[in-house]
Formats: C-alpha cells, sequence, structure tokens
C-alpha cells in the first residue's frame, strides 16, 4: 500500500496509536481527519465528532467527511475500550456489552457506513484494528479479546466479499503499545509509540498490500499456537487475575 498522498478517516484517531498513524499519513503527503468523541484534545488535525456506538452519529459522521472530502480512499476503524472484568461476578456483563458495542459493533457500523463510497469509486482501503489479544487472550480483559478476535474474523468475511471490488481491507494486530507514559510504567515491556508506527508503516508499505500488518513484537501472539507456546503465555498472563477483588495468586 502506498501510503503517500492518501485521503484517509481515522475513527478513533484522537489519542493513542490512531492520532500517530492519522499524523504519520500527513507526515507523507494526505489529508486526514481523525473522528472520535473528544475531538478538542486535537489541535493539529481536521476533526469529526463521532460515536460509533450510534448508528445516526457514524451516518452524520460519514455524511460530513464526504461531503468535505468526496476523494476520500482510506477508512481505518480503531474505536475500542478494554475494560477488566470478574467473570465470577454477573455485573461484569455491563463492561461485556460496552466492549462489544464499541470495539465490534463500533467498527461493523464504520465499515457499512463507508463501503458503498469505496466500492462505487472503485478503488480504496478499509483499514481495521484487532490486536495481538485476539488471537492470544488476556484473561483479565475477557470480552475485549473476544471482540479483537471478531474484528479478526469480520475482517477476513470483509476481505473476501469485496474480493473483484477494487477495495482492499488490511488488518493491523498491534501488541502492548505504550501511548502515554503512564501505560510505559504499567507495562515497561510495552513498546513506545513511534518505534512501533515505524515498523507498521514499513510494513504496511509492501506491494501488495499486507492482509494482516503484525510487527515483531505481536508474532509471538500471533503464531502461539502454531508455535506451541499458547499454554504457556496463556498461563503467565492468567495471573493478572490476582489483580480483582478477592483474589489471590494460584
Amino acid at each position: 500500500m502506498d501510503i503517500k498522498n492518501r485521503t484517509a478517516f481515522v475513527v478513533g484517531g484522537t489519542s493513542g496509536i490512531g492520532l500517530g498513524l492519522a499524523r504519520r499519513f500527513v507526515e507523507a503527503g494526505g489529508t486526514v481527519v481523525v473522528g472520535g468523541r473528544s475531538t478538542a484534545r486535537v489541535e493539529d488535525l481536521e476533526t469529526v465528532a463521532v460515536d460509533v456506538t450510534d448508528a445516526e452519529s457514524v451516518a452524520r459522521a460519514r455524511d460530513e467527511v464526504l461531503a468535505r472530502h468526496p476523494e476520500l480512499d482510506t477508512v481505518v476503524t480503531m474505536s475500542g475500550v478494554m475494560l477488566a472484568e470478574d467473570l465470577r461476578d454477573p455485573a461484569h456483563i455491563e463492561q461485556a456489552e460496552t466492549t462489544v458495542t464499541v470495539n465490534l459493533l463500533g467498527t461493523i457500523r464504520v465499515i457499512d457506513a463507508f463501503t458503498p463510497h469505496l466500492v462505487g469509486r472503485g478503488t480504496g482501503t478499509i483499514m481495521t484494528v484487532s490486536s495481538g489479544i485476539g488471537f492470544l487472550p488476556f484473561p483479565l480483559w475477557p470480552t475485549y479479546g473476544a471482540t479483537k478476535a471478531g474484528v479478526h474474523s469480520y475482517t477476513e468475511s470483509l476481505r473476501a466479499q469485496l474480493k473483484g471490488t477494487g477495495v482492499e481491507v488490511t488488518e493491523l494486530v498491534p501488541p502492548a503499545v505504550a501511548t502515554t507514559e503512564d501505560a510505559k510504567r504499567l507495562n515497561p515491556a510495552a513498546l513506545d509509540l513511534g518505534p512501533f508506527l515505524d515498523e507498521a508503516l514499513s510494513l504496511l508499505s509492501a506491494d501488495p498490500t499486507p492482509r494482516e500488518v503484525v510487527v515483531e513484537a505481536a508474532q509471538r501472539l500471533r503464531w502461539a499456537e502454531k508455535n506451541g507456546t499458547y499454554a504457556e503465555l496463556l498461563e503467565a498472563r492468567s495471573q493478572a487475575l490476582a489483580n480483582l477483588p478477592g483474589r489471590t495468586p494460584e
């Protein structure tokens, strides 16, 4: 994928990886609109307010973006929440419902909103964002992992259904990325945002566009089952359950 001179809408681009990616597209000569519920924090990019849990909000954002930029050729959908859940407590359903609504249904809503435009152009790119946790669960965030596995599966089906339309579909599979100083302090092993974007965009720029963009740090998660390390890594990740109220390390 040639990332130069793209006209892109990055949903969930008001912070973190999304904002970093949007700025890299601009640096490559592109025109970028970032969407999110809180756009006031972004002063250097064009913004559109959008709540992916609300179908009407997504439709309004689509209409606004396409009115400004009818040449739009790239849609990146990466809105997401990561909520800890105690599956022994039925009250966790509130976190689960929020996570599904934002991460999975939100992704589908955005794709649905822009697919007719891109197919009508006969060219373009849709980029979804899953996670290494979608391939190797982190039990403290069970529904997050389930939704990211769902995003991966949905992306595979989307690619198959859009074959022959000229619209390419690619999936970004991040590992843990430290987008703030607090995040780095909590997880010193997390990749810094800059190096992650350097590697991810280098992979994305390949021709043909890769089906999945998996940086080196995410490879052990993506291929854990194939490599025979799945059970060991899952056990190690399960130790974080001791952080739940009333739990002790096992």
